[in-house]
């Protein structure tokens, strides 16, 4: 299995150190393509891949073609590797409101696409990813897919009218928690707290309540109502979020996240 990457940013060096870290290809089967000498060689050294500045040369050497760009590229990117991409490649899109009808139009032809939005945690291998996939594709095509996305986290599949809530709910949302994260180590300085200290009991606490939803399979109200013993210190404090909006105010800018990913 040989997988290609058009665009190497963030995202995409995530996804390459994700499939070479649990060797799931060797770095000789992936090649990149990046717009810039100077940032492919830096992929090129870290990783150890093939690269190119010619987005259509890794379109021909791949079987499993990433679309690492911004959105609004796209479009003329599917045109200039469209004739390379033949029957039996697969193509992933990681761009929010691109469907997969959308996508097929812009190669104008049938196309085994796999439509997914992955997050920022995959940069330590905690990722999410949320997938959705054509008819074209074999349930063993999907699974070699699926490898990669194993690589760098959890994926999970989904029918594609739920794409936009997963950019919301987690392609998005590693924004939300940085700014609870913040806010928290905020108050803790406020409270006398070195900053560096602070940041780190925030986000451990983070870390920690998130693995007890995993892991415990409780429901996150009862895992609360484990914390908030009666007349106690925490129960005032999600009184006063609660009196605050916290749960309106994630809700409505989750929506708002959703809204946007519709027309993006």
């Amino acid at each position: 299995m040989k997988i290609g990457f058009i665009g190497c940013g963030n995202m995409a060096k995530a996804m390459i150190g994700g499939v070479l870290g649990k060797q799931v290809v060797s770095p000789e089967d992936i090649m990149g393509s990046t717009s810039h000498q100077d940032s492919l060689n830096q992929v090129m050294g870290e990783f150890g891949i093939q690269g190119t500045l010619d987005n259509g040369e890794v379109a021909k050497f791949a079987d499993i073609l990433v679309l690492a760009v911004k959105p609004y590229l796209y479009e003329s990117v599917i045109k200039s590797i469209a004739s390379a991409v033949t029957e039996n490649k697969i193509v992933i899109s990681i761009a929010p409101g691109k469907t997969l009808e959308w996508l097929e139009e812009q190669f104008g032809k049938p196309v085994k696409l796999v439509r997914t939005m992955p997050n920022t945690p995959a940069l330590v291998g905690e990722g999410m990813t949320g997938v959705c996939y054509n008819s074209y594709l074999s349930e063993s095509e999907l699974a070699d897919t699926c490898r990669i996305f194993e690589g760098f986290g959890k994926y999970e599949l989904v029918e594609e009218k739920m794409m936009d809530a997963v950019v919301s709910v987690s392609g998005s949302s590693p924004a939300y928690v940085f700014l609870f994260i913040e806010a928290m180590a905020d108050a803790a300085v406020a409270d006398g707290m070195p900053r560096a200290k602070a940041y780190k009991f925030a986000a451990q606490a983070v870390l920690g309540s998130a693995k007890m939803v995993l892991e415990t399979g409780k429901h996150p109200g009862e895992l609360k109502d484990m914390v908030c013993s009666p007349g106690g210190t925490t129960i005032e404090a999600v009184r006063v979020l609660e009196a605050c909006g916290m749960r309106s105010a994630v809700i409505e800018a989750m929506k708002a996240c959703t809204e946007k990913a519709k027309n993006a």
